[in-house]
This record gives C-alpha cells, structure tokens and sequence, in this order.
C-alpha cells in the first residue's frame, strides 16, 4: 500500500499508531498537533492542579505500560508539526503534498474545519472517535462511561469522518476485554482500535464494508472538556470501583448494541 495521511497529535498512543501504519504504508504524512506530554503538570488542554496531576500520572503509566514512550518515527514517516488547534490557520496549500494519499485518518487532532474538512470528506477519511458512539460524544468520553458505571461503553468507535462532531456513519467499534485496573482497561481501548483498524486496513474490507448512520436517541451523554474538571476528577479517584459489577458489565455486554464489534 502506497501512502496514508493521518492527522493525529504527540502523545505516545498517537505516535504508536504512525509507527504501526509506517509497517503497513509505503509512505506515511503525519500532521502532528501537539500539547504538553505532561498534562496536569502542565496547563494545556486539560487544567493544572494536584488532582489533575496525580489523575495524568495513572494515565501515562498506562499508556507506558500500553504504547511505550515518545519517540523518533520511522524513516518512511513525513511529520508536519503544528500546535494544537493551528491546523484550521494554516494555508490548504501547506498540506498539499499530503492530499493526494489513498487513505486518511484523524486521531486526536483539533476540530477540523473549513475547506479542509470538506476535502476529508469527499476523501472518505476514518476518525477514530475514543469513546463508543452513539451513547458517548465529545471529550474524555471513556472517562465518562466510567465515571458513570457504564464500564460496557468505553471502547472506540471507528466512523467516516463528518462535520459534526463524533458524529459519521459509523463503521465498526472497538472493545477491550476486562481489564481490573480502570486506567490500563481505558488505555486498553486505545489499542484496540488500532489494531482494529490496521487489521482491516490490511486485509481492505474496511474500504467494503457499509457505514451505519447513528442513531441520537441512544445518546446517553455529550461532553465538554469544561466538564472534565477537578470536582469530578476528584469525585471518580475517591470512589472505590466494584470489580464485580465492572467485570460483570464488561465480561456480558450485548454485542448485539455494537456496530460489527472489534474485540481485544
């Protein structure tokens, strides 16, 4: 397969999956928005404060655990690198030598707009939505779906790529196997949908298989990053999990609520 572009940002689970593409891709152009790799520590996306802190700290160990460290990218990589939310102030042109690739992906970058998103669209690019749609849309959704003991919902969602947000036509979804420790189980979703979507890159059936329009009534929550604050963090690493109902949830979702399931 010849070249791929992704629109993706810097943390490890972002850089994961360019290096994975790269063993499938002959070329890959990675535009890279980027933020703090030490957030709570540091105020970006996501606010600083002790809580916020110690909350990142689980999450990159995870993420470690899962994806590694940053690091270089392959050699086969072309990475354009842009502070998150620049890539709407940028001139279409810049991007050009990119926008002739067979495939396209969004993962973790800033809400596109504009001309190029309408590009995106005729393109058919893949966003890979962290969060199970329709029932979770917006920001930090598998934190919500455990947050609200709706452990059955975190996972991710793969869909053609839309002006609204979270809101294509959804290809298949993405699902962990249970995971006790609630961080490494989110991380763990993270995975599965690079894996999901790389095995059906590779094999073509993603460019076969029919979309699914999503269905608004089963939405059970839309979220704002101004939501994911220090009251709520605080609230979620206070509270004790029950690892039986979690397994229990996990270990007896009804596949028949998901979207040609990808399970890991």
């Amino acid at each position: 397969m010849k070249s791929i572009t992704v629109f993706t940002s810097n943390q490890p689970r972002h850089l994961s999956l360019l290096i994975e593409l790269s063993k499938v891709y002959e070329h890959v152009f990675a535009i890279i928005e980027c933020n703090t790799v030490k957030p709570g520590e540091v105020k970006d996306f996501f606010d600083k404060s002790d809580i916020m802190k110690i909350y990142f700290s689980h999450v990159m160990k995870s993420e470690k655990k899962i994806f590694g460290e940053i690091s270089f990218l392959p050699k086969n990589v072309s990475p354009l690198i842009l502070k998150m939310g620049d890539l709407n102030k940028i001139n279409i042109d810049t991007l050009k030598p990119s926008l002739d690739s067979e495939t396209f992906i969004v993962f973790g970058s800033s809400y596109i707009k504009g001309e190029l998103i309408d590009i995106l669209i005729e393109k058919k690019c893949f966003n890979i939505h962290m969060g199970v749609s329709p029932f979770y849309r917006g920001s930090s959704c598998n934190f919500w779906a455990l947050y609200n003991n709706d452990y059955q919902y975190v996972g991710a969602t793969i869909h053609l790529l839309s002006k609204g947000l979270d809101s294509g036509d959804i290809l298949f979804h993405c699902l962990p196997s249970f995971e006790p420790n609630p961080f490494n189980y989110t991380m763990k979703s993270v995975k599965s949908a690079h894996l999901g979507l790389i095995k059906k890159l590779k094999d073509k059936t993603i460019f076969q298989s029919n979309s699914l329009a999503q269905n608004k009534k089963l939405e059970i929550s839309y979220t704002r990053n101004s939501d994911f604050n220090d009251e709520v963090t605080s609230n979620f690493m206070n509270t004790k999990i029950d690892l039986k109902i979690f397994e229990n949830k996990v270990k007896n979702r009804k596949l028949s609520e998901f979207i040609n399931p990808f399970l890991y």
